[in-house]
């Protein structure tokens, strides 16, 4: 081998920046290599992503791991313990508003509503009227229900909580390094080694897979099966000069079609129809999707919207997770030393800060202490047994 370190991460965006941060402040000393071919992110899931963050989901564990982020979105230094030149990450704090579009809908929303509430959420259920009053460029026809976050959700800057996630580890001794996993050794079933692209031999203790939306390329490496694969989302910035509203929720229309706002102008999309796997260079937008599935919900749903003007778009990837579109954290029980920090279906951003650390743990410690990830674990994956979330955007 030419060089030996106690972990490599395999990936530098949120995930692998999040567990090299953590790793670091928890075991100093620790030797982390962090393996990222794109230091650049011109194709990565976190630069392309819409950057959200919500405590608006069915599923318990996603609501503590969103609200532990919470904390690094509102202030990043006091959150990371240290100044790396990124004083704020511009949180605009408008809240997410689901609309439920039918009866059934409704009463599932209600009974999510509880369970957010139950960990500390500031959901509220407005009815069709409060709606109207509250929002009044949104037409409620056809609403029965809608969700709204009143605090603790809205948007940030992506690349500002990526950067002080990577800026901080460097600070505390991981290194970082422009090249790409290409092969993984093991022996007497556990991890011993990664081949980098350049033709490196890197002995380690642990691989850690933050490979995103190539999660399962870098799984196969190792002779397993894991079942991420890379889904496109194309993003839409509209203008729409009947319709300026800047403090504006993100909207969540009940066709699948999202809506907020960027200063002056919109950014929206939806799930194309069929979603599939794509290839992970595949980066041509769907702008099909515009005239066809956007811009009708949108006039249907806020009347300013009937003169639109699309200014740009662009595609990003989802690292999704066929099974239940719920993260996968922690060791793989077939391959000692192999630790996965995948499959966050879009909503992965906003849970780096508490995926990086209960990765950390498990790592180090062999268990969870901050938050219990356990339901996360590969284990209901080899089990087909899914965990799932229902309200993914």
């Amino acid at each position: 081998m030419d060089e030996r370190w106690d972990v490599v991460i395999a990936g530098g965006g949120v995930m692998g920046a999040s567990a090299a941060y953590w790793l670091t402040r928890l075991s100093p000393g620790l030797r982390v290599l962090v393996v990222e071919p794109d230091p650049a992110y011109a194709r990565a899931s976190t630069a392309l992503s819409v950057a959200s963050i919500r405590a608006q989901f069915s599923n318990p564990v996603n609501v503590r791991m969103s609200r532990f982020g919470l904390a690094f979105v509102r202030d990043l230094p006091a959150a990371l313990g240290m100044e790396v030149g990124i004083p704020s990450l511009g949180f605009r704090e408008n809240g997410y508003l689901f609309l439920a579009g039918s009866a059934a809908a409704a009463a599932a929303m209600r009974e999510v509503a509880a369970l957010q509430i139950a960990e500390g959420a500031d959901t509220r259920l407005l009815s069709p009227p409060e709606i109207a009053a509250r929002f009044p460029w949104l037409s409620v026809e056809g609403v029965h229900l809608g969700s709204f976050g009143a605090s603790g959700e809205g948007w940030f800057d992506n690349m500002g909580l990526l950067h002080g996630f990577r800026l901080a580890s460097r600070a505390q001794g991981a290194v970082w390094r422009r090249d790409r996993v290409a092969g993984v050794e093991t022996a007497q079933g556990r991890v011993t080694a990664v081949r980098l692209a350049s033709g490196a031999g890197i002995g380690c203790g642990a691989l850690v897979n933050a490979a995103g939306p190539r999660a399962a390329e870098v799984a196969a490496m190792a002779g397993l099966a894991l079942p991420v694969e890379p889904r496109k989302r194309t993003v839409f910035v509209l203008d729409a000069p009947g319709a300026r509203h800047p403090d504006a929720p993100l909207v969540i229309d009940p066709c699948g079609v999202y809506l907020r706002p960027e200063g002056q102008h919109w950014i929206a999309g939806t799930t194309p129809d069929p979603d599939g796997p794509c290839d992970p260079e595949d980066f041509a937008p769907q702008a099909d999707l515009f005239e066809a599935v956007i811009w009708p919900a949108l006039h249907a749903r806020a009347p300013g919207f009937d003169a639109v003007k699309m200014l740009r778009l662009w595609v990003g990837h989802y690292d999704y997770n066929r099974l239940d579109q719920n993260a996968i954290i922690g060791p793989h029980p077939a391959l000692d030393g192999f630790f996965l920090i995948n499959g966050f279906s879009g909503h992965g951003l906003q849970q780096a800060p508490a995926a990086g650390r209960g990765l950390a743990e498990v790592l180090l410690w062999g268990g969870f202490r901050t938050l219990d990830l356990s339901t996360l674990g590969v284990g209901r994956v080899l089990a087909g047994r899914p965990f799932l979330e229902r309200a993914v955007v």
